[in-house]
């Protein structure tokens, strides 16, 4: 068999959300579309091994089975995509898919324990009604059923092809999902940027807490050039949750520990009585989170607001802080994305800001281009954070107009990535770019981190030459006298 191209496959993946375009919110259809191209997936793996087995076994069932229930997942007698595809004329199919999803997560539970509890198949108010349904589940078993969906390890060698895939949907859905989109999904260029700042090594524990679906967190593991390296997320939203459980075991990073539930309220990574600590804590959440509990930080039993509690309208230094605290001491690195009010507005934020500053913490300030998130069109900026800072020195970065404009969305070429990513990394001045600014600098700008206080951008206009422009001016008017005289002459031929 022909081997099928990376974007053939995402094509013929996002055709089958032909079936609920216009009829099921994409905010929903994304869920079924996502555990679909997941069973999908795990049903081609299991295929794959058990064939290979049963060639090594010689046909020896008992030894096939002990062989199989040593894989990755389990997949009960019944439940598998081919197992659904051959009873996809039942009227009740809904049924009979979420049966096999719970079978599946039953006989998996380390693993997969609540991945599918958000997601109906039945649904009357997300599919329609029982004939509709019925259509529609038809169209999307039958979509994946293309010869050339084919996930068999055998079949697509070492590619990361189903990971690729399950990307590429979600970066879709998240922008047709408009604001919402920005929940869920980083820009692919806006994580490959932090994974690149933050140079992640061997052995090290990574973590986002507001991991969404897990594409940052996978971009920053993948920086790593092995597997030695351990994943940690948390986040808020179940489906999404659900979604990032999904996406490492696609990317095979079964041991990625990825919790459910509100991070600044309730986080679930912890040891003992302590934050669990991190190499690296890295996260784009949600911009000036409104009612995020700041009426409980004071008594946080971790003492994470030690510094004072950020405003109950903006969760922005909540995140920030939580993040600080859940680094290693000494030589912990954080990278967060943050709206430019983090920056410089005043009040609780202000003096927190300052401590920080203070402490020593902030190692880098980096303005980046309009446009590049979903659903907002406000520039946002990359702070970076290390524990074991070098210098005392803060680097500040304006690569807001390095960019390539698209209908939608902007986004950063890879030489504005290796721009910034060298700048950082050598913490160097560039004319009208970056600067390098003492503590000093810092604090006689009252702790004011805006980014045009640092770096000068402003760009002299070009001198006039007042002589030669009246030079141009007089041309010009003598050729409209020609003109005239020209357009005169035939007005007179035509009797005007």
């Amino acid at each position: 068999m022909t081997q099928v191209s990376q974007s053939e496959i995402n094509q013929l993946a996002w055709k089958a959300c032909d079936t609920f375009r216009g009829v099921v919110d994409p905010s929903e259809y994304k869920n079924y579309i996502l555990v679909f191209l997941f069973l999908k997936y795990i049903s081609d793996v299991h295929r794959d091994r058990k064939e290979a087995y049963e060639e090594k076994y010689k046909g020896d069932a008992t030894r096939v089975k002990r062989a199989m229930e040593r894989e990755r997942f389990v997949i009960p007698d019944g439940a598998n995509y081919y197992d659904i595809y051959e009873q996809r004329d039942d009227p009740h199919i809904g049924e009979i898919i979420n049966k096999a999803l719970d079978a599946i997560e039953e006989a998996n539970k380390g693993k997969l324990e609540g991945v599918f509890r958000n997601i109906d198949f039945n649904s009357e108010n997300n599919l329609g009604e029982t004939k509709d349904r019925h259509r529609r589940l038809k169209n999307l078993i039958e979509d994946f059923a293309d010869k050339r969906l084919d996930f068999r390890p055998s079949t697509l060698g070492n590619q990361d092809v189903i990971g690729n895939t399950y990307e590429y949907l979600i970066s879709h859905f998240a922008s047709d999902a408009g604001k919402k989109g920005g929940e869920f999904y980083t820009p692919a260029e806006v994580s490959e940027l932090l994974a690149k700042l933050l140079r992640p090594k061997e052995g090290m524990r990574i973590y986002d807490p507001a991991c969404g679906s897990g594409s940052l967190l996978i971009k920053v593991a993948r920086e790593i050039d092995s597997d030695n390296y351990s994943v940690y997320g948390q986040e808020s939203n179940g489906s999404t949750w659900a979604l990032g459980k999904m996406n490492m075991f696609l990317h095979e990073i079964d041991n990625a520990k990825i919790e459910w539930g509100d991070t600044l309220n309730n986080p679930k990574l912890t040891e003992g009585d302590h934050l669990m600590k991190f190499d690296i804590v890295v996260a784009n959440p949600p911009f000036s989170l409104d009612k995020w509990g700041a009426e409980k930080a004071g008594n946080d039993r971790y003492n994470r607001f030690w510094r004072g509690v950020p405003p109950k309208s903006k969760a922005d230094y909540a995140f920030i802080t939580h993040m600080i605290e859940s680094t290693v001491e000494g030589t912990g690195k954080v990278g967060v994305i943050v709206p430019h009010g983090v920056l410089f507005r005043g009040s609780s934020e202000g003096l927190i800001r300052q401590k920080l500053i203070e402490e020593n913490l902030l190692e880098a300030v980096i303005g980046l281009p309009a446009q590049l998130f979903f659903g907002t069109g406000i520039p946002a900026a990359i702070l970076l954070f290390n524990r074991g800072k070098k210098t005392t020195d803060v680097l500040f970065v304006d690569a807001s107009r390095e960019y390539a404009e698209g209908k939608r969305q902007n986004r950063m070429r890879e030489e504005d990535i290796e721009k910034i990513t060298a700048t950082v990394r050598d913490l160097r001045a560039i004319e009208k770019y970056s600067y390098r600014a003492t503590q000093a600098e810092i604090r006689e700008n009252e702790y004011n981190l805006n980014i045009p206080r640092y770096v000068d951008t402003f760009e002299e206009e070009e001198e006039i030459d007042v002589s030669a422009l009246r030079g141009e001016i007089k041309e010009l008017e003598s050729e409209l006298a020609d003109v005239r005289k020209e357009m005169d002459k035939y007005l007179d031929e035509l009797g005007f």
